[in-house]
């Protein structure tokens, strides 16, 4: 299995600079632009924070679109994409660079 360095670090209690490839959170944060990730427990999510997370398999650092007790958070892209909910995030977006 790939190690996941973002995963590592944040669980880890450290905020990181990092970036990604794609078009799915333009205007946002453009494909490679660097961003500030800062480690997040999931009751302190908020309806459109930027959280690093991992839905169905994936990871992602998307739009959180709304917030469920029971489910936890429901994770989009910024181009109206819906990926689906999640109790599994790790981190949030406090800086775009």
């Amino acid at each position: 299995m790939r190690r996941n360095y973002k995963l590592e670090k944040l669980q880890a209690g450290e905020t990181i600079i990092t970036s990604e490839k794609g078009n799915s959170m333009v205007p946002l944060i453009k494909s490679g632009q660097e961003h500030v990730l800062a480690p997040i427990m999931l009751e302190e999510v908020e309806i459109g924070d930027i959280v690093y997370c991992k839905v169905k398999g994936n990871y992602y650092t998307h739009l959180v679109k709304a917030i469920d007790q029971n489910k936890g958070c429901l994770i989009g892209n910024n181009r109206g994409g819906i990926n689906g909910w999640t109790k599994q995030v790790y981190g949030k977006v406090i800086e775009i660079l």
